[in-house]
């Protein structure tokens, strides 16, 4: 049980899975560069202009909603993330891969190419900085690599026969991904894995996330 003290912010942080992955190593490659703000827990339609108390009580009902536990499970929270946008942005950034999904069969590979859309007045452009790509299951890829930036973040390697899901990421403006070989991970029933591949640009904070199927190819 916890009293909140409502004349306080409250700001409950943690580590999400990747960087206590990153901390366990405990070969400085732990190193907090960045941080993220979501407003996942704001629910905006109880935004009540029409209070008879007046103006200062339009958002009390949002206001006094309970802080949610945070928790590293980054397909559960913190899906709405907040970004800074230039003055005058009268539509929101998107990230488009080209694909609504994507499905490899076993060693094959291919490259995406983000772009953000409706950034700096432009309808179709590439980051300065580049974007992040994620895939939540490492296993179900041979090899993930990104090109097109210099970046100080570490590159975090495949897991590629652990039983653990890990998360893995590349910064670039171009990305390659292969589908795993290793036919262990299908069991004996399953002929498709699935896990998810989110992008983010780095400048714009614009994201999108997709599934990503592996189909296991059949050995004679």
């Amino acid at each position: 049980m916890a009293i909140l003290n409502p004349t306080f912010v409250t700001v409950d942080a943690i580590l999400t899975t990747k960087g206590r992955q990153l901390l366990a190593r405990n070969d400085g490659s732990f190193q907090i560069t960045q941080f993220s703000l979501a407003d996942d827990e704001i629910d905006y339609t109880l935004y009540n202009p029409y209070h008879p108390s007046g103006s200062a009580y339009y958002g009390e009902a949002i206001e006094a909603m309970p802080v949610v536990e945070a928790f590293p499970n980054d397909s559960q929270i913190m899906r709405y993330k907040l970004v800074t946008l230039p003055r005058g942005t009268s539509r929101l950034p998107v990230v488009n891969v080209g694909y609504n999904s994507i499905t490899l069969r076993q060693g094959a590979s291919l490259t995406i190419t983000p772009q953000t859309l409706n950034y700096l007045g432009a309808t179709s452009t590439f980051e300065a900085n580049g974007y992040i790509v994620t895939v939540s299951d490492s296993r179900l890829l041979s090899s993930f690599a990104g090109t097109g930036i210099t970046t100080t973040i570490p590159a975090t390697g495949l897991n590629t026969t652990s039983g653990t899901v890990l998360s893995t990421s590349q910064v670039g403006t171009s990305f390659t991904i292969t589908g795993t070989t290793i036919n262990t991970l299908f069991g004996s029933s399953l002929t498709t894995l699935t896990t998810t591949l989110t992008v983010i640009g780095r400048d714009s904070g614009a994201r999108i996330t997709i599934p990503l199927n592996i189909q296991k190819v059949a050995t004679v």
